[in-house]
């Protein structure tokens, strides 16, 4: 199926979110749309798949004007799409999941989720995704529920598949399998559209490029290109892709956790009798694949887990047992791993989402009352300072891009006089430009004398920012190396070997 895309423009308000977008997406192709959080690659796709009328322009399918009224248009026409944040409802089976919204019905209009069963295997044997049909979605790590959204796809005979930020969530092994995943379908003939900001999966899977910067394409790159200038056409100015740091000056034991143990309500234990150390002024870096005990890690730091044994000490005083609003109020700025969740309320403005943790005491409350020229103040200078994109401070923050939203979060964290950070995977769904800022607002934080805790999955992040990594495997630690260990050494590690010159 040959798509073609021509003159798209949708507007919101006042802003032109796309501005008269045209590209061509042949099959058998992976065509990849490049650009900065906020430029609108997102919004391009939801008009393809029906969720957003367009404003001005057309979609062609081989060659015919398609008018979509809603996604189950875009869906009967041979269009699937897999999104950043999984369309899947965990209690469900995989194949009461691809059949939702296209039930098949046999005898007395029961449903035949023999039939779905069936299609669940034929695609996955032809693909090599091995996922049992009957499983529960909410028992399959991610990268498996990602092949469910797939399986769901192509179960509608999808000939054009739309992948939108696939490996936001995913380990860099995952990563890895999603590509291999989309040389198949390629090799099928499907049409793909892959939307990232990541330069390295651009390169490995490209066929062709188009960046996109502001609501506009600005030019078409060369997957053989560097790095350095595809960020700098995505983000429209030179990129600095290596964080500079000088050599930590470090203090006294600052953060000290010991014999951290942590249970969850089935008995299972998350984190296994775990000791370790961050100094003042330095970055400590948990690497590990994602289900290995760094979630519950932070959350018992943060007050967030039950069933917690040990000890937790910042400048000597203990943290373990304490409430969350008693941790944060001790110092510690948190940026948690899932920002929707966790991290921001989606209906809250973004003013409103940069003083919660603030918004019962000073600057922003006297007596009481909200003191709403200072939260305006200073909702205004942190959107210029961390470059967030949005109308204004009164936009709600489920209304911004995940990198957007991200920033919020990471700007409100960092405004505050810390005495920890940790900070769980702080760039996931970032562009380019804004892990560049991102990164070095962590530094500065370290270089300021505060000890920094950050947990990340990828590897490029752990080495750019540790000054020591401290790798996790089921719940244990395996060693804590120095900051420039070899990634090979890592991976390894992360598989929970320990080579002879690593001390646990």
């Amino acid at each position: 199926m040959k798509l073609e895309l021509r003159g798209i423009t949708k507007r919101f308000g006042s802003v032109v979110a796309t501005n008269r977008i045209s590209l061509t997406v042949e099959p058998g192709e992976i065509h990849c749309l490049l650009g900065e959080n906020g430029a609108g690659k997102s919004t391009l796709m939801n008009v393809l798949y029906g969720l957003y009328p367009a404003d001005e322009g057309e979609i062609l399918l081989d060659g015919e004007v398609q008018h979509f009224t809603g996604p189950g248009d875009a869906m009967e026409a041979g269009i699937g799409m897999v999104h950043q944040h999984f369309m899947l409802i965990p209690v469900f089976s995989v194949s009461e999941n691809v059949m939702l919204g296209h039930e098949a019905t046999g005898f007395a209009g029961t449903l035949d989720l023999a039939a779905a069963r069936e299609r669940v295997r034929e695609i996955s044997e032809r693909f090599g995704f091995h996922i049992d049909p009957d499983a529960l979605v909410e028992d399959l790590p991610v990268g498996v529920q990602q092949r469910v959204e797939i399986i769901k796809a192509l179960s509608r005979d999808a000939e054009l598949l739309v992948f939108d930020e696939p490996t936001a969530v995913l380990t860099p092994q995952e990563t890895d399998e999603l590509m291999e995943i989309m040389r198949q379908l390629k090799e099928a003939g499907k049409a793909i559209v892959f939307i990232t900001h990541k330069l390295r999966e651009v390169r490995a899977v490209a066929d062709r490029i188009t960046v996109i910067r502001l609501g506009k394409v600005v030019g078409e790159a060369d997957p053989k290109a560097t790095n350095a200038e595809l960020a700098s056409l995505m983000v429209g100015r030179p990129v600095e892709l290596v964080v500079h740091k000088g050599e930590a000056q470090l203090g006294e034991d600052a953060f000290v956790v010991e014999d951290l143990r942590v249970v969850d309500a089935a008995g299972h234990v998350n984190v296994d009798d775990i000791s370790f150390t961050v100094r003042a002024g330095e970055i400590l870096a948990v690497a590990g694949v994602q289900g290995n005990g760094q979630t519950e890690l932070t959350e018992a730091i943060m007050g967030l887990q039950d069933h917690v044994t040990g000890s937790i000490r910042l400048d000597g005083k203990e943290l373990r047992g304490r409430s969350v609003r008693k941790v944060l109020d001790a110092g510690v700025g948190f940026i948690p791993e899932d920002r929707q969740v966790d991290g921001l309320v989606s209906s809250f403005t973004i003013a409103e989402n940069l003083m919660l943790n603030r918004s019962f005491k000073s600057p922003f409350v006297r007596r009481g009352a909200v003191r709403f020229d200072v939260l305006r103040e200073f909702a205004d200078e942190k959107l210029k300072e961390y470059d967030v994109r949005a109308r204004d401070i009164d936009s709600e923050a489920g209304e911004l891009s995940g990198g957007n939203q991200q920033k919020v979060v990471v700007a409100r964290e960092l405004s505050r006089d810390l005495r920890l950070l940790i900070a769980a995977q702080p760039t996931r769904g970032v562009d380019v430009g804004s892990i560049e800022f991102i990164h070095k607002q962590i530094v500065a934080t370290r270089d300021r004398g505060v000890p920094v805790l950050v947990v990340s999955t990828e590897l490029d992040e752990v080495a750019a920012l540790a000054d020591r990594i401290m790798v996790l495997y089921r719940g244990k630690i395996v060693g804590i190396v120095p900051g420039d260990t070899p990634r090979e050494t890592l991976g390894l590690m992360m598989t929970g070997e320990r080579p002879k010159d690593v001390v646990a």
